[in-house]
């Protein structure tokens, strides 16, 4: 009861000479937002609607609100691609984005703190970046001609790299096969290695085992 009284008493009294409600001292910088995520390297991850920004310690928004950057509702925590990741963050000072192409098929890519595209969405999957490297499935294409429908045909090639801070591919991994160009048939290409250190590569090979591999990364 005595408790009751010393908090009644204190909403009673005057802030700073000024009589207000606990509403007014508590006014939002920022409203109606439907989730806030945790600060990973100074920034925090709010969500409105389907729209994501980032916010700083003082709370300003310091990113835009924006559609493209990379999450899921429900991640897939034991995969190291775009499907593992839950809520955006940044990590070595980049965040996830996606864009889907004309084809209507997703490639990925990292923004910055400032909300620029740092590494162009040019990737079929893609890791988060750690100890600056990255691993990424690029994809490249040669025009071979047009059908009697008169749409192009293309033939393709996927390597898996290992990307650094600057979208520079710096080193192949290994050819992948069987990913099908196409918005009806496509499925998102898992990825087969990993950075397990700064110098260090896990990849996975046919027979399911894993190889340990030191690539040699000039960056």
């Amino acid at each position: 009861m005595k408790r009751l009284f010393i908090i009644s008493l204190l909403l009673s009294i005057p802030i700073m000479g000024i009589s207000q409600s606990v509403e007014d001292i508590n006014k939002p910088i920022i409203g109606e937002l439907d989730q806030i995520e945790p600060f990973s390297e100074g920034l925090a991850a709010v969500k409105k609607g389907d729209q994501w920004g980032f916010i700083d310690e003082n709370g300003q928004l310091v990113i835009g609100f924006r559609g493209d950057v990379v999450w899921n509702k429900t991640p897939n925590t034991e995969n190291f691609g775009i499907e593992g990741i839950g809520s955006p963050k940044f990590k070595d000072g980049l965040c996830t984005i996606k864009t889907v192409k004309e084809d209507g098929i997703a490639r990925y890519g990292f923004i910055d703190k400032k909300g620029n595209v740092a590494v162009d969405p040019v990737f079929l999957n893609v890791s988060q970046f750690s100890d600056g490297h990255a691993v990424g499935i690029y994809e490249s294409k040669e025009l071979r001609g047009k059908n009697p429908f008169q749409l192009k045909i293309y033939d393709y090639e996927f390597t898996e790299v290992v990307v650094n801070e600057a979208g520079e591919m710096l080193w192949p991994i290994q050819e992948r096969q069987n990913i099908v160009m196409s918005k009806k048939l496509f499925k998102l290409p898992e990825l087969q290695a990993r950075m397990i250190s700064k110098d260090l590569l896990g990849v996975k090979e046919k027979s399911n085992t894993w190889k340990i591999v030191k690539p040699k990364l000039q960056d």
